[in-house]
């Protein structure tokens, strides 16, 4: 068992996949748990699993692109518990099609809720945060925030943001010497709802780019970072090598992925014409924790700390520098 601890922790996009997996993964360690979501039905049935798992929750039902709901949320969740630990930034909105099929406002409504939704979410954190000099946000990201791919233009875009936004604000705060601490996750494909809920142009159902993960090994990696704060945390093999790839050879990926990214995003099974999907709405029911691909998902995933990754880069690149020079020096 699980040692028990005592928090506060507010998590967004709490109604399914990588954000309810979070919740439950919190509740079981002792925490109290607010809950964001947009479908009543699907948070409230997230609420039930947190009580089963020993802990209590507060149901907020709210659209994360609606600002003043979010600052509200927030004071509710202060009046209630009297303060807020730990600010779970995960909840999000896509469409998959080729950007020049996406209207105005359906880019307009993935960056309000992808991008938007954590910004809103971090200034309410900040709010209760900053007040009393502790806390912890955690935004969950993607490894699309540094390798963008083709037919998730809206969201690869809302991605790229949160990770500038995010390395602003946590540069603010070391400015004012705080003690509210910011940090980012860049996850692998998972295995959530969103691959039937998602918004689509495309022929053939959706599918995660393998290999894929469950969203409670994801929620194990986001407790921790919620612990211990590291200014990233790179999640699994997949995300290391999408975005050193990108950093080392951004040439080589386009081409790549103009080569093998739309199919395989797409699923061998025709899509299902008038599907329902949860980009304006939420969808009329609960879908739970988990898509469609436990089969084929995996239960564990590494995370990485980039601070060490580089440091280790660097001290190899440091004694390659030394060994020619005293190879060169042993010659002369």
């Amino acid at each position: 068992m699980p040692e028990r601890e005592t928090g506060i922790v507010v998590v967004t996009g709490a109604s399914a996949g990588v954000g309810r997996a979070t919740a439950v993964a919190f509740a079981k360690l002792g925490w109290k748990v607010a809950l964001i979501a947009r479908g009543l039905e699907s948070i409230e049935s997230t609420r039930r699993e947190v009580e089963r798992a020993g802990s209590q929750a507060i149901v907020l039902p709210l659209d994360v692109a609606d600002p003043k709901a979010v600052f509200a949320a927030a004071d509710r969740v202060v009046a209630h518990w009297g303060r807020i630990d730990v600010w779970v930034n995960d909840a999000m909105a896509t469409i998959f099609a080729p950007f020049h099929d996406i209207e105005p406002e359906e880019f307009r409504r993935v960056t309000e809720v992808t991008y938007l939704g954590q910004v809103y979410g971090t200034m309410a954190a900040l709010k209760h945060m900053r007040a009393r000099d502790h806390g912890t946000i955690v935004q969950v990201g993607s490894a699309l925030s540094y390798r963008a791919i083709p037919l998730q233009s809206a969201y690869c875009g809302a991605k790229f943001a949160v990770r500038g936004f995010t390395d602003a604000i946590r540069s603010e705060l070391q400015h004012e010497k705080s003690h509210v601490r910011i940090t980012m996750m860049q996850l692998p494909a998972v295995n959530t709802p969103q691959f039937d809920w998602a918004r689509s142009c495309l022929p053939k159902r959706l599918q995660p780019v393998p290999p894929i993960y469950q969203p409670e090994a994801i929620a194990r990696k986001i407790v921790r970072a919620a612990r211990d704060a590291p200014r990233e945390l790179w999640i699994g093999w997949p995300a290391l090598k999408a975005i050193l790839g990108t950093m080392a050879l951004p040439g080589l990926g386009d081409r790549i992925l103009a080569s093998e990214g739309y199919s395989g995003q797409m699923a061998s099974e025709s899509a299902t014409p008038g599907r329902p999907d949860n980009l304006f709405e939420p969808v009329a029911s609960d879908p739970g924790t988990h898509g469609r691909f436990d089969d084929r998902a995996k239960d564990d995933v590494i995370g990485f700390n980039p601070t060490w990754l580089r440091a280790g880069i660097a001290c190899v690149f440091l004694g390659l520098l030394v060994g020619a020079a005293a190879l060169g020096h042993w010659i002369l």
